[in-house]
């Protein structure tokens, strides 16, 4: 039986003055992301309007591969490096990939 992708949007606000430094640890986790098995695809986006937002857009391959990633050396680090540096608690939202469908992934 087939099934959708786990997307998680993680919505983050940083600090003004680590704005780059947010981003090159956000790139080197993402970089490293991509290689697990459990991870379709992880999208680093920045806000136009306001450089200080950010959206973390991470599609899953099954519903136990967040956990996982949780577990990564990669991640670990990033989110201690990253903690500080955010203006308040990321948040996050989780969605079910409707369109492609399955045959695509």
């Amino acid at each position: 039986m087939p099934t959708s992708l786990l997307v998680i949007h993680v919505h983050v606000h940083v600090l003004p003055q680590h704005v780059d430094a947010f981003l090159q640890a956000t790139l080197a986790n993402a970089r490293e992301s991509v290689k697990e098995p459990g991870i379709a695809r992880f999208d680093v986006c920045q806000d136009n309007e306001d450089p200080t937002r950010f959206v973390l857009v991470e599609a899953y391959r099954s519903p136990d591969a967040p956990a996982a990633h949780k577990e990564t050396a990669h991640y670990l680090t990033w989110r201690d490096t990253v903690t500080s540096m955010m203006a308040e608690p990321r948040a996050a939202r989780r969605y079910t990939n409707r369109f492609p469908d399955d045959a695509a992934w």
